[in-house]
């Protein structure tokens, strides 16, 4: 969540930050925040004063009675007792205005980096940058569920039958073709110097609320009611857990993990020709790359992380776009995204792939995550990062529309040493 510090100290930045992500009622909000610090940090001034006053008149009592001056003890004592239930409403106080403060700092989004533009939905978002090549297909081409179907890749009835729309059943060459994804991203990433982590696919609410999916996306998330657990929707959200209230050492900066999961989201709402065969689904793998480090340094983990996202599609042989998401398109947390869309050249539209975000110190706050420098030894914030690297259901989309041939899909090349075929065709089984 936004820093009091921030709030306090760049009040107008903060407000004009909060509109350009569409927040309604920004200046209320912050008017809010401020309020309840004022109230709070008047109440523990004089809760502060009273402590004072308790102990000065404390000592007196004992000398009082050493001079046998007992009326003026008692008289002290009832006022020792006086200011301590005064403390007990004040307290109350404090602790009411912190965490109607915290309530409200909750429900506020991250303020937009100064680099991203004004815009309400994606048809305002900035393509920054264009690469590879889109295939010109033969007539009759098929769009990736026909193809999924013709080869008897992925069965979605009996994914419905076993749980429910949007949980595809992935077969022989495609299961295969899955995990050989996986493997290659991970390896890309383990390359690269990232740390892989196998993490749990279920988190608690602290974890939640630590990255910033709760409260704002908790109608998103899948809930077991029964243990207070949520199914993960990014390993985001248990990699960067791991440094929930840490103090970590600057020499160890920039921390560079990664991590395949399954993702699980309802994706309430959605509908129509974007949620056909594998567009948008309930259950899909991805890996995922985080970073955590100082503030100083992290635009250039940012760019290094965008760089290896980029490395990806182009080592996948895939056409692809990269948008500067405007400050209407963004998610709650992040202060600047860009997003990358790989083409699907049977359906002819645009993929997103993955996000790649800086959340600057809007994560840190909210996870109590900290850094302290090696020569001052002051304890500060850290920034977090993170990035999708890949997901595997629209890289898989457009994989098989856009290599397709008479023959079958041909396999980029540098996936064939991890699934050990050429061709994804009829001789599934294989």
């Amino acid at each position: 969540m936004l820093t009091l510090k921030l709030i306090s100290e760049e009040t107008e930045r903060v407000v004009k930050g909060l509109e350009k992500k569409h927040f309604n009622g920004a200046r209320e909000a912050v008017e809010k925040v401020l309020e309840y610090d004022k109230l709070r940090r008047e109440a523990q001034q004089k809760l502060d004063t009273n402590k004072q006053q308790q102990k000065q008149l404390s000592n007196q009592i004992g000398g009082l009675m050493k001079e046998g001056k007992k009326e003026e003890a008692a008289q002290t004592k009832e006022k020792v007792a006086e200011l301590k239930s005064a403390d007990k409403a004040l307290q109350e106080i404090m602790e009411k205005a912190q965490a109607d403060m915290t309530s409200v700092l909750l429900t506020m989004p991250n303020i937009p980096n100064d680099k991203v533009p004004e815009g309400k939905d994606a048809s305002d978002n900035v393509v920054v940058k264009e690469g590879g090549v889109k295939p010109e297909l033969p007539e009759g081409a098929l769009c990736h569920w026909d193809i999924l179907k013709k080869y008897n890749l992925v069965d979605f009835d009996l994914g419905v039958k076993i749980t429910g729309a949007g949980f595809p059943v992935y077969i022989g060459k495609m299961a295969r073709f899955q995990r050989a994804l996986e493997a290659f991203f991970l390896d890309e990433a383990r390359k690269a110097g990232y740390l892989e982590i196998q993490p749990p696919y279920v988190v608690n609410q602290a974890s939640g609320l630590g990255t910033g999916q709760l409260p704002d996306k908790e109608g998103q998330m899948y809930h077991c009611n029964l243990d207070d657990l949520y199914l993960i929707p990014t390993a985001e959200v248990p990699v960067t857990n791991i440094f929930r209230d840490e103090i970590i050492d600057e020499k160890d900066l920039p921390i560079k993990r990664c991590a395949y999961s399954a993702c699980f989201r309802r994706e309430a709402g959605s509908y129509g020709k974007d949620v056909r065969g594998l567009n948008r689904l309930h259950q899909f793998d991805k890996v995922e790359i985080v970073r955590i480090d100082t503030p100083e340094h992290s635009y250039v983990s940012y760019q290094e992380m965008l760089n290896h996202v980029e490395g990806l599609l182009q080592k996948l042989e895939l056409p692809y776009h990269i948008l500067l998401l405007c400050g209407g398109d963004m998610s709650f947390t992040s202060s600047i995204c860009y997003d990358f869309e790989t083409w699907s050249a049977a359906q002819k539209r645009w993929l997103e792939v993955s996000s790649v975000s800086n959340f600057e110190s809007y994560q840190a706050n909210r996870l109590h995550c900290r850094f302290r420098h090696a020569d001052s030894k002051k304890i500060e914030l850290c920034h977090t990062l993170n990035g999708s690297a890949l997901a595997l259901p629209r890289i898989v989309a457009s994989i098989l529309e856009d290599n397709q041939t008479p023959d079958g899909v041909r396999v980029p090349k540098v996936l064939v040493p991890y699934c050990g075929f050429e061709m994804i065709d009829d001789k599934n089984f294989e």
